[in-house]
């Protein structure tokens, strides 16, 4: 009998699930997004995912050599950063674009930090940003999908919050696409960036997560439900003005955002209430952005920011320690205990 005492760290008990578990399930999770956009934006489409997908992971192999770390590309993290950055970009990216905003997700957003549990920040969402403020028109250059009709030539479209968010500023009123269309939004009969191009296959990705409980309910349905009364609160005060709570979920990349970008375990709380504040947090943001800002989509944004104030959200909801006296005051000294 082994009469030795073993001592170790939490966690004492593991689920067997790994990382690479966890990442597959992402990609297939995000399959039936990929598969749509090269249906509506052909080979365009299928490049960009391509490009960033293999700089990505070029750029974790060159940062893992440089600074003399294992090898973790087989985690499978630096292929989802590819494919998340591919999805936040329109389909007529130039090749260099794709590039460098995988360049900068991988080194910026990651690795400077330490790699793969490290970051603060969401490294898709990082270089998208950086992307969309260096080079604006490139990022805002649309294309209308044409199902099937690779090799016809592009045309050039607004996506409907970037048309929303012109007729609003040029005539005091919502497009009359806002107040229809929820059909071609849920399908994907849009223009916007590649991950835009279905609400519904977003959403079957981000069902099949909550499956594999790769993710908890509480960020997306926070997120999604502080959009929607946030929203719809502005909506019912002028119908005329605002949209509707319908247009803010089938547009755009709430649902994206929602269920594949904040939810990212490293860059979000870990207890439960701290969860449910970050979702409201991002929905009232992005809301704001959206009606208010100079920028007709504030998904991004609002992750980001929130992504900073996760070391706070996590310290004023990190639970009461097991078997500590709730009425225990403690700016007490010890003399005075006693």
């Amino acid at each position: 009998m082994d009469n030795q005492l073993y001592m170790s760290s939490s966690p004492h008990v593991h689920s067997g699930e790994t990382t690479q578990d966890i990442m597959r399930a992402v990609i297939y999770a995000l399959l039936p997004a990929c598969v749509l956009s090269i249906y509506y934006f052909g080979l365009e489409a299928l490049l960009v995912l391509l490009l960033c997908t293999a700089g990505c992971l070029t750029t974790e192999a060159v940062c893992c050599v440089l600074s003399k770390r294992a090898m973790t590309l087989s985690d499978g993290s630096a292929a989802i950063t590819g494919i998340l950055l591919a999805l936040n970009l329109p389909a007529s990216s130039p090749w260099w674009l794709a590039l460098f905003g995988s360049i900068i997700a991988v080194t910026i957003g990651k690795q400077v930090f330490g790699g793969l549990g490290h970051n603060p920040f969401n490294p898709a969402l990082v270089a998208r940003v950086v992307l969309l403020i260096s080079f604006p028109v490139q990022m805002t250059s649309w294309t209308s999908p044409t199902p099937l009709g690779h090799g016809l030539d592009a045309l050039t479209a607004a996506t409907p919050l970037g048309e929303m968010k012109t007729s609003v500023m040029l005539t005091g009123q919502l497009p009359a696409s806002a107040h229809s269309g929820f059909s071609d939004y849920l399908i994907g009969n849009m223009a916007g960036s590649i991950g835009e191009v279905s609400a519904l296959a977003v959403l079957l990705g981000g069902l099949y997560l909550l499956k594999k409980k790769v993710i908890t309910w509480e960020i997306p349905a926070s997120y999604l439900g502080s959009v929607i009364l946030f929203g719809g609160m502005f909506w019912l005060i002028d119908s005329q003005r605002y949209p509707d709570p319908l247009f803010h979920l089938l547009t755009g990349g709430l649902l994206l955002g929602a269920f594949f970008m904040a939810t990212d375990m490293v860059t979000t709380p870990i207890t439960r209430s701290g969860m449910l504040i970050f979702g409201v947090g991002c929905g009232v943001i992005t809301v704001l952005i959206r009606l208010f800002g100079g920028y007709p989509e504030g998904v991004s944004f609002a992750i980001l920011l929130m992504n900073g104030a996760t070391p706070l959200i996590d310290r004023y909801t990190r639970p009461k320690v097991f078997g500590r006296n709730p009425y225990h005051n403690i700016n007490q000294t010890p003399a005075q205990e006693n």
